[in-house]
């Protein structure tokens, strides 16, 4: 039996795909600091060998997609949506 907890929590998460310009480890490491400071976010990852370099994030439903695109933007990190 899968417990309420569990179900609830997984119903406040959310996934957001991204475009990025994340090109190398370094960058990697660069976006991983202000992506793991963020408390809103539960998990991520960028797939460098993706054209796009996808950038795929779980984070609860308070966190905007325009905030991560912004928030990406302002440490010079093209990001958009990913559709």
């Amino acid at each position: 039996m899968i417990s309420q907890y569990y179900i609830k929590q997984k119903q406040n998460i959310q996934i957001h795909v991204f475009k990025t310009n994340i090109n190398s480890d370094t960058d990697v490491k660069t976006i991983g600091t202000v992506l793991n400071s963020n408390p809103y976010i539960k998990n991520w990852s960028v797939d460098l060998e993706d054209i796009d370099k996808v950038l795929r994030i779980e984070a609860r439903k308070q966190l905007h997609e325009n905030d991560i695109v912004k928030h990406l933007n302002t440490k010079g990190f093209y990001c958009a949506t990913l559709e």
